[in-house]
C-alpha cells in the first residue's frame, strides 16, 4: 500500500514540476525538449514500479493474473435462414407494335394524312402517293373491259343457241377475262400507293415529304402502340440457367424514380453471336405513370437463393494466409474465450455473406468487438 502511495506521490509531483516549468517561462524548442525528457524518465520509472508491484502481488496471490478484465463482444447464434443473391441488368421498354411504315410501290409522295402526335385507328389512310397514271390505266382498262364484257354475253347467247363457231365464244371469254385480271392487277397497285395504318395506335415520327420520291423501303411514317409495350433486356451469357419464366422482377425507371414488381415472360434460347448474351421478355403491368419505347429501366433479379444457408455479417470476416476467418465463443467450466475459426465463404450480398464451409448451426459468431480478439482470449459477451 505504502508502494502505491508512493506512486501516486511521484506523479502529482511530476505534474507539479511540469507545471512549475511551464510557469518558470522555459518556451521554445529547447523547453519542450527538455520536458519531453523529463515526462519520458518518469515513464520509464513508473513502468519499473508498476511491474514490480505486480509481481509481489502475484507471489502473495497466484490467482492474480486470472482475474485480469474480459474482452467485451457481441455475438449472433447462427441458424439457418434464406439468402439470396440479386443483380441489376440494364433494360429497355420496347413495343410490339413499333414499326416504320413504308411505301409498296415507288412514286411521289402526293398527301399526308396525319401529323405527328395524332391517334389513329387500323386502316385509316396515312399517306397517299401520286396515282394519276394508274387510275388513268384502269379507265382504258374498264372501257376495254365494257367492250369485252358486251361481246361475250353476244357470242354466249349465239353459242346456246348453235349459232357462230365454238372459237370466236372462246376468243370473247378468254379476252373478257384477261382484261379482269388486268383490271385486278391495276386495283393492287393502286392500293400500294396508299399506306395505311396496320393497327390502331399513335403517330410517333414522320420522316416523309410532300414531293418526295417513296421507295420500298424508304421509311414514311413510324407507328406506336404504347399500350402494348413490355421490356427487353440482353443478360450475358454467364447467366444461363439462372432466370426462369414467371421469376420476379422488380423494375426501376430511373426517369419517373418508379419501381414496379413483375414478372419474367420468356428467356431466350439463343446466344447473340454479336455480343454473347441472350434475351430476357418482362411483362409490363399497368402502370400509373408514361413509358416510352426505349426507355432505359434497371432489372433486379434474383440470380442465386439457398433456403438452409447460414449466414453472417460481411464486415467481421477477417483474412490470413490461411485463408478467411471469424472468432466463436467456445465456453467450458464457466469461462469464455475466443477461437479463430477458418471458414470458406459463398455469396456476399447486402453486407451478410454466405458460409459454406467452417461453421455450424448453434455456434456464437462475435460480431461486435472482434478486432480486439486473439486466439484463445478470454471474452464477456454483452447484450448488442
Amino acid at each position: 500500500m505504502q508502494k502505491i502511495k508512493f506512486i501516486i506521490t511521484l506523479t502529482i509531483i511530476s505534474a507539479i514540476a511540469v507545471a512549475c516549468g511551464s510557469a518558470s517561462g522555459e518556451e521554445g524548442l529547447a523547453g519542450k525538449k527538455k520536458k519531453l525528457k523529463e515526462l519520458q524518465d518518469q515513464s520509464i520509472e513508473l513502468k519499473a514500479e508498476i511491474t514490480k508491484l505486480e509481481e509481489e502481488i502475484k507471489a502473495e496471490d497466484p490467482n492474480f493474473s486470472e482475474k485480469k478484465s474480459s474482452v467485451l463482444v457481441s455475438v449472433e447464434t447462427l441458424n439457418k435462414k434464406t439468402f439470396t443473391h440479386s443483380v441489376e441488368i440494364r433494360g429497355a421498354v420496347e413495343s410490339k407494335k413499333n414499326v416504320l411504315l413504308s411505301a409498296e410501290a415507288m412514286g411521289k409522295i402526293e398527301s399526308l394524312h396525319v401529323r405527328e402526335g395524332q391517334r389513329v385507328s387500323k386502316g385509316q389512310v396515312l399517306v397517299s402517293l401520286d396515282t394519276d397514271l394508274i387510275r388513268n390505266n384502269i379507265k382504258q382498262v374498264n372501257a376495254q373491259l365494257d367492250l369485252a364484257n358486251e361481246m361475250f354475253t353476244r357470242q354466249e347467247s349465239l353459242w346456246k343457241k348453235n349459232i357462230g363457231t365454238e372459237v370466236r365464244f372462246l376468243e370473247a371469254k378468254a379476252n373478257k377475262e384477261t382484261l379482269e385480271s388486268q383490271l385486278g392487277v391495276l386495283q393492287s397497285q393502286l392500293n400500294m400507293m396508299i399506306v395505311k395504318a396496320p393497327f390502331s395506335g399513335i403517330v410517333d415520327n414522320i420522316p416523309a415529304r410532300v414531293g418526295e420520291l417513296a421507295q420500298p423501303g424508304l421509311p414514311l411514317v413510324r407507328l406506336v402502340n404504347p399500350d402494348e409495350i413490355y421490356i427487353s433486356a440482353d443478360v450475358s451469357e454467364s447467366y444461363l440457367g439462372k432466370f426462369t419464366p414467371n421469376q420476379a422482377v422488380e423494375i426501376y425507371f430511373p426517369s419517373q424514380d418508379k419501381r414496379v414488381k413483375s414478372k419474367i415472360k420468356s428467356v431466350g434460347q439463343t446466344i447473340k453471336s454479336e455480343n454473347r448474351t441472350f434475351e430476357l421478355e418482362i411483362d409490363l403491368p399497368k402502370l400509373d405513370f408514361p413509358a416510352q419505347p426505349n426507355q432505359v429501366v434497371v432489372l433486379r433479379l434474383v440470380d442465386y437463393r439457398n433456403d438452409q444457408a447460414l449466414v453472417i455479417p460481411t464486415e467481421v470476416i477477417q483474412g490470413d494466409n490461411s485463408g478467411n476467418y471469424v472468432y466463436v465463443i467456445n465456453e467450458k467450466d464457466g469461462e469464455k474465450k475466443a477461437i479463430k475459426r477458418q471458414i470458406k465463404i459463398g455469396s456476399s450480398h447486402n453486407l451478410r455473406t454466405e458460409i459454406m464451409s467452417g461453421l455450424d448451426v448453434g455456434e456464437k459468431v462475435v460480431i461486435k468487438g472482434y478486432r480486439d480478439l486473439t486466439d484463445g482470449v478470454e471474452v464477456a459477451i454483452v447484450n448488442n
